[in-house]
């Protein structure tokens, strides 16, 4: 199970979220470079960016930010936030960045998933599902739609999307661990590649992780609040 260690930035600072509520911000750095080059240090072996400016707005704000770490970095990352069009996936992918995800775009414009996935290969794009109470969230999570989790997977399933980064909103930067039940219903119902990401708190959530089969889970809040040592929990789950 692979460790991703999470960098969400809000105005060029590494930041973090509660419950995706863009009024509950924790600024925890003010250069996200420099937090990049300590998860690495610490052992990361794929660094996670979300651009959370960009998930609102639909813009590409902290694309400097990004240019910087992937630059500065020897280990693939991933991100999101913003990618509304292939042009932004073009863009993201010119910065050096391994993949690319898509959220809000894939629930309002699966065409724009399938022609990614043509374009670029399935390794290349990554579907980012955000939900609360199974239902999809768009807009930088500001607003609820009527598409289930489960079904959304399974239509990026068709299309030839293979890897899904799930996060239960409730759970997300409140360090009260993983929606487990949620999480390996996916898993089992779609047989897609799930990335586990929110709530979680210590080792034990990241144990619970690796029994339902996640290909890995993302951590933030818990590794700058220092409940989890990432050295730690890349030796004990990645080495598996």
């Amino acid at each position: 199970m692979r460790i991703y260690p999470a960098i969400d930035i809000k105005g060029g600072k590494c930041v973090r979220l509660s419950q995706g509520r863009f009024d509950h911000v924790t600024v925890y750095s003010d250069n996200p470079v420099d937090m990049a080059k300590e998860w690495v240090k610490k052992g990361a072996s794929f660094i996670h960016i979300v651009d959370l400016d960009g998930a609102l707005s639909g813009e590409e704000a902290n694309k400097n930010v990004i240019k910087e770490i992937v630059k500065n970095m020897n280990v693939p990352v991933q991100t999101g936030g913003g990618i509304r069009s292939i042009d932004s996936i073009k863009d993201r992918l010119s910065l050096g960045v391994n993949r690319v995800i898509i959220g809000t775009a894939a629930v309002k414009n699966p065409d724009l998933v399938r022609e990614a996935i043509k374009l670029f290969g399935s390794e290349r794009i990554v579907v980012g599902i955000d939900a609360k109470d199974g239902r999809v969230a768009v807009e930088g999570w500001e607003e609820l739609s009527d598409v289930s989790a489960v079904d959304l997977c399974l239509q990026m399933k068709k299309i030839g999307v293979k890897t899904i980064i799930y996060t239960d909103i409730s759970k997300d930067g409140m360090l009260c661990g993983v929606n487990i039940e949620a999480t390996k219903d996916l898993i089992d119902k779609t047989d897609m590649d799930i990335i586990a990401s929110g709530g979680v708190a210590a080792l034990s959530d990241l144990e619970k992780v690796s029994q339902i089969g996640a290909e890995g889970v993302i951590i933030g809040k818990a590794l700058y609040q220092g409940t989890i040592d990432l050295a730690q929990a890349i030796q004990r789950f990645e080495s598996r």
